[in-house]
């Protein structure tokens, strides 16, 4: 790890009226910075990945400061490589998080889940307290790490969480918290289960990586996805307490190995050891591609 690159995490709803206008400037100010990464705005926000030097990173956050929707941003900041974003991509999109699902009518400036902050969740989980953690994130970022008893969906994408409210809406004896990476999903998320009868729903506050950044190894086990070309981080890994969760999908074994099928029809991500890998010219899902 590079120590002079660190990488920016953030989100926000807030009405955006030209979003081609913003789009221009952030694609302006990226580049003059020398940041790289991947931004969406869209009409209800703006959501954001970026790399860059630490002191391009912090010129970045300033001019943001300065625009009025996104001055009060929380950044997630973490270390970078200096290559863990490979181009710029500025976008506009019908919705901040995966364009499509904003047929859905959940505005999160109006209408979402309570926030727990990662204090409170770690006090919740010492205490015994019952409650359903949903992680909503999708189903190939559970298995390289996830929080305990934690819900696991099998959803392949965010838009397919439609399909899980029945499953969702047979939970309502205990307080129920979704958590994602970093917040974005969850915003949107609640507030469309809200809107389909759940109504003791909370959210992670700023994510599951400002939980772990608070609490490693503390009921997260394992590490976290992430949309870079790091495709994991963690804290404290060294750290006797730290568990591995991933496993092989061919052996078994534990892994952490990351590997995209090449079926251009497919390309779902799994988990493969090398050592399995190898046995392969061109690796496709073992147990069938979703074409």
């Amino acid at each position: 790890m590079n120590m002079s690159y660190q990488i920016l995490l953030y989100y926000k709803y807030v009405e955006v009226a030209d979003p081609q206008a913003v789009k221009l400037w952030q694609k302006t100010l990226c580049q003059l910075l020398g940041l790289k990464g991947r931004i969406i705005i869209a009409p209800e926000g703006i959501n954001g990945t970026v790399e860059g030097t630490v002191e391009a990173t912090r010129q970045y956050m300033r001019a943001m400061k300065e625009y009025p929707a996104f001055s009060e941003i929380t950044y997630k900041i973490s270390e970078g490589t200096g290559d863990a974003m490979p181009r710029l991509s500025v976008k506009v999109r019908k919705d901040i998080i995966s364009d499509s699902v904003a047929h859905w009518g959940v505005n999160p400036s109006q209408k979402t889940g309570k926030y727990l902050t990662a204090d409170e969740l770690h006090t919740w989980y010492e205490s015994g307290k019952k409650f359903y953690l949903v992680d909503l994130r999708n189903d190939y970022e559970h298995q390289s790490g996830h929080f305990d008893n934690a819900i696991l969906p099998a959803m392949e994408n965010f838009r397919d969480l439609p399909k899980i409210i029945p499953e969702l809406q047979q939970l309502t004896d205990a307080p129920m918290v979704t958590v994602c990476t970093g917040g974005v999903r969850c915003e949107k998320a609640t507030g469309f289960l809200m809107n389909n009868g759940l109504q003791d729903v909370y959210q992670l506050q700023d994510g599951i990586v400002t939980y772990m950044e608070k609490y490693p190894n503390q009921h997260f086990k394992g590490k976290l996805y992430v949309f870079d070309n790091r495709i994991l981080m963690g804290f404290h890994t060294d750290a006797p307490e730290h568990e591995m969760v991933g496993h092989c999908i061919i052996c078994q074994k534990p892994s952490e190995h990351y590997v995209n099928c090449t079926n251009d029809d497919c390309h779902r991500h799994l988990i493969c050891c090398e050592d399995c890998l190898a046995s392969y010219t061109a690796f496709t899902c073992p147990q069938g591609c979703r074409a």
